[in-house]
């Protein structure tokens, strides 16, 4: 099930793998990676026992009777062919390549979180940053905590971290510089969440997610995407109030900065301009690292920061609402959402429209989107795709580590796996997998991405 915040040592190692030659059998070199590839995506190298041992061939178009041929083993191995549906497209040309009912809708789970990494960064763009404020009520003596929707903001610094992201801390310190110049020394201190409205949780969300650690109520003021500690994770990890325990968290801030907080947090409206402010990373930087831990809250925060930008209500509603207008606008049919993060059952995305976005955030035309693309796992060595076993080399699809990137998807009887694929003779595949099966489960999918890595099929 996906999980939240700030990876440490993933993103940095996905940066590293992206930029190395492998050597293999003596004389093989692969392209170097960039960071934030072009769309021709060159080979995302994790493990040398995943890669030809011959120098790939100038890419040439794959004939998609071989691309069948290379499918029908492991799809019949799955045990889910019932409920499995696939779409397998040139990354070159955009042609057609495999077709399993690719228009079917179908719950999608956590590759959700494409469409909305696409959505986020078409309605704010990859530089956008959001704010948390402090504002000054002089007449009251209260100091107004404002949150901006950041769900990556933090009490501490982590010098570690990747990415670096605000704080509190440093909020807390140019407030009470702010004060201090007031000749203020003692405030009391309200909180305001008003920039998020309407449910806290969407339609479709199980009674169980929040309590067992795997959401938190969506509010406009958070830390931790709602843990009640950076480290925190499993049952119970989770803040019921996210508001009050950032904001109670600011007042523990402010006392080491030497202003005193009387009493505890409460509702305020923050109004001027903020006497202090810190500010997130940028947009691009957050999407790959939402994409990469699959972080539900900040999928559900950005979605919404989107649904502001764009006119949209500040609810679940208009936050689909507003995924739902960028995809109009892009030309992609076949996404109906009623949450951005995937969690919700009501969801339903078809193979094809997963494909098409995915095109689209590797598209020259499109290089605002481009972070929806680099921000996915690498097989067998981030992200998702490095956990339960995926890729390694116990399993039946090693032949696709580092070879596979992707968004995975997981809920009770839905498995799905969506991104890009490098075959023995230098094509890239860009692909989607959905089963709504009850036996369905990541395990049983990655051997079709992996099968596609081999293939020779000219």
């Amino acid at each position: 099930m996906p999980r939240v915040r700030r990876v440490r040592g993933e993103a940095l190692l996905a940066l590293a793998l992206l930029n190395i030659f492998v050597l293999v059998t003596g004389f093989v070199a692969l392209d170097v990676i960039e960071a934030r590839p072009l769309p021709a995506v060159p080979h995302p190298v994790t493990d040398a026992e995943g890669v030809a041992a011959a120098e790939p061939a100038a890419s040439t178009p794959a004939d998609p009777e071989r691309i069948a041929d290379v499918l029908d083993d492991p799809m019949s191995a799955s045990g889910i062919e019932e409920g499995l549906s696939g779409f397998v497209v040139d990354g070159a040309t955009g042609e057609p390549l495999f077709e399993q009912n690719p228009d079917t809708l179908v719950t999608p789970a956590s590759t959700t979180k494409i469409v909305t990494a696409v959505a986020v960064l078409d309605a704010l763009g990859p530089d956008h940053v959001l704010r948390t404020g402090a504002h000054l009520d002089p007449g009251r003596g209260r100091v107004v905590l404002r949150g901006g929707g950041d769900a990556t903001l933090t009490a501490t610094a982590d010098s570690a971290a990747y990415p670096q992201v605000a704080t509190l801390e440093e909020l807390a310190g140019r407030t009470a510089d702010a004060l201090v110049a007031e000749g203020i020394d003692t405030v009391s201190l309200g909180y305001d969440d008003s920039l998020f409205t309407g449910p806290t949780t969407p339609p479709g969300w199980k009674p169980n997610y929040i309590p067992e650690g795997n959401a938190a109520p969506v509010t406009a003021l958070m830390t931790d995407s709602g843990r009640v500690s950076p480290e925190a994770r499993g049952y119970g990890s989770r803040s019921t109030e996210p508001s009050v325990h950032a904001a109670r968290a600011f007042a523990e801030q402010l006392e080491k900065a030497g202003i005193a907080v009387e009493g505890e947090p409460v509702p305020a409206t923050a109004a001027g301009d903020p006497i202090a402010s810190v500010a997130s990373a940028p947009m691009s930087v957050l999407v790959e690292n939402m994409m990469l831990s699959s972080d539900n809250i900040m999928a559900e925060a950005m979605a919404r920061a989107a649904a502001v930008e764009t006119g949209h209500e500040s609810t679940f509603a208009g936050a689909t609402g507003a995924t739902h207008q960028v995809m109009e606008d892009l030309g992609v049919e076949g996404v109906r959402l009623s949450d951005n993060s995937g969690l919700s059952t009501k969801n339903e995305i078809t193979p094809r429209a997963l494909v098409e976005v995915l095109r689209l955030a590797a598209s020259s035309e499109h290089p605002e989107l481009n972070a929806a693309l680099t921000g996915l796992p690498t097989a067998n060595s981030t992200g998702t795709l490095a956990k339960g076993g995926r890729y390694s080399p116990y399993s039946s699809a090693h032949e696709g580590a580092g070879l596979v990137r992707g968004k995975t998807g997981t809920l009770n009887g839905v498995s799905t796996l969506a991104g890009s694929v490098h075959d023995q003779e230098g094509n890239t595949y860009f692909f989607a997998f959905m089963a709504n099966h009850p036996l369905a489960d990541g395990l049983r999918l990655d051997p079709l991405a992996a099968a596609l890595s081999q293939c020779g099929c000219s």
